[in-house]
């Protein structure tokens, strides 16, 4: 069985989809902070990759979605 995003995953990584270079949010709808250990696993899955850092917040991560990323989350 292929590695599927969870819910919390797929919900983050659709994001991505449609914005300039695939730029993931830091931030959910309701404005709170994406859990880290989802960014994490997401990168550990090669679906997501770090951007560039954040100067101002250095423990944040600020990523894109990566072609695989795509892949998963277009799979049902």
């Amino acid at each position: 069985m292929e590695d599927a995003p969870s819910a919390a995953q797929r919900a983050w990584l659709e994001r991505g989809r449609d914005e300039p270079g695939g730029k993931l949010p830091l931030f959910d709808r309701r404005g709170q902070q994406v859990s880290p250990r989802t960014v994490r696993s997401c990168i550990e899955r090669g679906w997501a990759e770090p951007w560039f850092s954040n100067p101002l917040k250095p423990d944040w991560l600020v990523c894109k979605l990566t072609p695989a990323g795509r892949e998963a989350i277009s799979r049902r």
